[in-house]
C-alpha cells in the first residue's frame, strides 16, 4: 500500500470563512475539490508526518464518503494516528474535547454547523488547533494560500476503515483508533456540574424538551440528559441524527425550532426547554412562556455561573462577539472582572481563553461556552442553566426578571436578509462606509447618533489586528445598531442587522420586544435603506 500523487491545480473559492470552508455538497463532491482543500491544510500546518488527528462530523450527507477520503490522505502524508469517532461523528465541542484530552496536534471537522443537509444543500470542513480551537487567521490565510497554488496532493488507494464501532485499524503505517464519540464528552460535563443536584431537581418532577433536531446532539443529550440525570425517557426529540437532518434546518431559533417554541408557549409547557443545532456548538433556551435570547443568555450564565462546581471559584472575565448585546458587560462591571469585545468567530476568543483572561465567552447566533474546551458548546450551555435552576429553585422567567431588575434590559434583535444578491449587499456595506463620519450628531427617528465607525479589533495577547469586522452606529441613549456580512452562509450574502436598546433597571423591563426596538429598526432603514439594496420588504429570518 503505497502513497499516489496525484496531479491537479487550484481550485477557486477555497477561501476559510469564519468557521472553515462551507459549500453546496455537490461542489465538496466535484473532483479534486476536497482533496485539494485538505491537502491545502496538511500543507499549511506544516505536514502531517509523525502527527496524531482527530476526525469526526456532525453526520450530514457526505460525512462519511469524506471521512475515508481525510483519512487517506493523512495517512499518505505520513500521519503517526487518527482518532476517530464511531461512524465518523462527533459533536464540535466534543472533538475539542478529545483533542485537548488526547494531546493531539489538530483535527478536522466535517461539518456546516446550522445550514441544513443534504445532497443538494450544505457541507463544511474546518481545522482545529492544537488547543481545540478553530485555526486562526493566521493558519486559515496560510490555507488559502496554499490552496491558490496548490499543483499535488497525496493519496492512499485503498478500501474503507470500518469504523462502525469501537476499536483499532491500520491504513498503511498509520494508526487508527475509533471512539465512542459521546463518552469522553459525557464524563467532561460531570466534572463541571452538580449531576446530582439535577438528579434531585427532576426527580422532583422538573420537566424538560430538548428538541436535538436529528442533528449530532442526540444521542449526547439522551445519554447525558436521560441516562446519567434521569430525565423522562422522550425529553429528547428528534434525537436520531439524519444525513439531511429530517428535511429541516438545523439552527435553533424561534423559526426553525417552531416546534419547540409552540410547545413551549402552550398550555402543558414543561418547565425548561432547548435546542442544539448541526453541530452541536449552538443552542436556544426557552422557559415556559419565555424565550431568552442568547445575549440575555451570556448574562445569566456569567451572574450565575458560581452555582455549578466548575465555576465556584469565580469568573476570570467575560468575552463577547461584537454584534452580542451588552448585557454580558453589565455583569462583568458589577463583578469586578474584564470584559472583552471581539470580532465574529469563535476564534477571536481563543487566545483569551489560553491566557486565562476569561471563563466564559458568547456570540448572539447562539454559541456560548467556557475554558473547558476552545468551542461554543449548544449541550454545555444546557447542563449550565440546569445546574443554576436546580440551585436557585426558580423558574426560568423568574430568573430573568430578577435579572433585568438587578442589571437593567438590553432589547435585543437580529434581522437577517438572506440570499441577497453579493453586488447589492456590498454596495450596501460600501456606501454606510462612506457615511460613517457624516452620521455623528444626525437624528434618525427621534434617535441622535453619537458614534460610528466600522469595528477594528487588537488581540490583547499577541497583538494581531482584525479590521472592517462590522459597521457600528451608536445612538446618545444607548440604542445600537451593528450590521456585517455573514460568512456563513453558501448563497448570495446574508446581511445581518442587530438592533439594540437599553432600558435600566428602573426602566421600562416589560415592553414587547418590537415595541421596544421600534425606532432603532426605522432608524437602520433611514440610514442603511436595507429595502432599497435587499430588495426585501422584511427580514428573512428574525431571532
Amino acid at each position: 500500500m503505497t502513497a499516489t500523487t496525484v496531479k491537479t491545480s487550484p481550485i477557486e473559492g477555497q477561501k476559510p470563512g469564519t468557521s472553515g470552508l462551507r459549500k453546496k455538497t455537490k461542489v465538496f463532491m466535484e473532483p479534486h475539490f476536497l482533496e485539494n482543500f485538505v491537502q491545502s491544510i496538511i500543507d499549511a500546518i506544516g505536514g502531517a508526518t509523525g502527527k496524531t488527528l482527530i476526525l469526526g462530523g456532525d453526520g450530514r450527507y457526505f460525512n462519511d464518503r469524506a471521512a475515508q477520503v481525510i483519512l487517506r490522505m493523512c495517512a499518505a502524508n505520513g500521519a503517526k494516528k487518527v482518532i476517530v469517532g464511531t461512524n465518523a461523528l462527533l459533536s464540535t465541542p466534543a472533538a475539542s474535547n478529545l483533542i485537548r484530552k488526547r494531546d493531539a496536534d489538530g483535527g478536522f471537522i466535517m461539518s456546516a454547523s446550522h445550514n441544513p443537509g443534504g445532497e443538494f444543500e450544505d457541507f463544511g470542513l474546518k481545522f482545529n488547533g492544537a488547543n481545540g480551537g478553530p485555526a486562526p487567521e493566521s493558519v486559515t490565510d496560510k490555507i488559502y494560500n496554499r490552496s491558490r497554488e496548490i499543483t499535488e496532493y497525496r493519496i492512499i488507494e485503498t478500501q474503507d476503515a470500518d469504523l462502525s464501532k469501537p476499536g483499532a485499524a491500520k491504513m498503511g503505517d498509520m494508526e487508527i483508533e475509533i471512539v465512542n464519540p459521546v463518552t469522553d464528552y459525557a464524563d467532561l460535563m460531570e466534572t463541571l456540574f452538580d449531576f446530582g443536584a439535577i438528579r434531585d431537581l427532576f426527580a422532583a418532577g422538573f420537566s424538560i424538551r430538548f428538541d436535538a433536531m436529528h442533528a449530532i446532539t442526540g444521542p449526547y443529550a439522551r445519554e447525558i440528559l436521560e441516562r446519567r440525570l434521569g430525565a423522562k425517557p422522550g425529553s429528547v426529540v428528534n434525537g436520531q441524527p439524519l444525513p439531511d437532518f429530517g428535511r429541516g434546518h438545523p439552527d435553533p431559533n424561534p423559526v426553525w425550532a417552531k416546534d419547540l417554541m409552540d410547545v413551549m408557549m402552550g398550555p402543558d409547557a414543561p418547565d425548561f426547554g432547548a435546542a442544539s443545532d448541526g453541530d452541536g456548538d449552538r443552542n436556544m433556551i426557552v422557559g415556559r412562556s419565555i424565550y431568552v435570547t442568547p445575549s440575555d443568555s451570556l448574562a445569566v450564565l456569567a451572574a450565575n455561573a458560581h452555582h455549578a462546581p466548575g465555576y465556584a471559584a469565580g469568573l476570570s472575565g467575560v468575552a463577547r462577539s461584537m454584534p452580542t448585546s451588552r448585557a454580558a458587560d453589565l455583569v462583568a462591571d458589577k463583578a469586578g472582572i474584564g470584559s472583552y469585545e471581539t470580532p465574529t468567530g469563535w476564534k477571536f476568543f481563543g487566545n483569551l481563553l489560553d491566557a486565562g483572561r476569561v471563563t466564559l465567552c458568547g456570540e448572539e447566533s447562539a454559541g456560548t461556552g467556557s475554558d473547558h474546551v476552545r468551542e461554543k458548546d449548544g449541550l454545555w450551555a444546557v447542563l449550565l442553566w440546569l445546574n443554576i435552576l436546580a440551585a436557585r429553585r426558580q423558574s426560568v422567567a423568574e430568573i430573568m426578571a430578577a435579572h433585568w431588575a438587578e442589571y437593567g434590559r438590553n432589547y435585543y434583535s437580529r434581522h437577517d436578509y438572506e440570499a441577497v444578491p453579493k453586488d447589492r449587499a456590498n454596495d450596501l456595506v460600501t456606501r454606510m462606509r462612506g457615511l460613517l463620519n457624516e452620521l455623528p450628531g444626525k437624528e434618525f427617528a427621534g434617535l441622535t447618533v453619537g458614534a460610528a465607525d466600522d469595528f477594528a479589533y487588537t488581540d490583547p495577547v499577541d497583538g494581531s489586528v482584525s479590521e472592517r469586522q462590522g459597521l457600528r452606529i451608536a445612538f446618545t441613549d444607548g440604542s445600537r445598531i451593528v450590521m456585517r456580512l455573514s460568512g456563513t452562509g453558501t448563497e448570495g450574502a446574508t446581511l445581518r442587522v442587530y438592533l439594540e436598546r437599553y432600558q435600566p433597571a428602573n426602566g421600562e423591563l416589560n415592553l414587547p420586544v418590537e415595541d421596544a426596538l421600534a425606532p432603532v429598526i426605522q432608524a437602520a432603514e433611514e440610514i442603511a435603506k436595507i429595502r432599497e439594496y435587499t430588495g426585501k420588504d422584511a427580514p428573512d429570518v428574525t431571532t
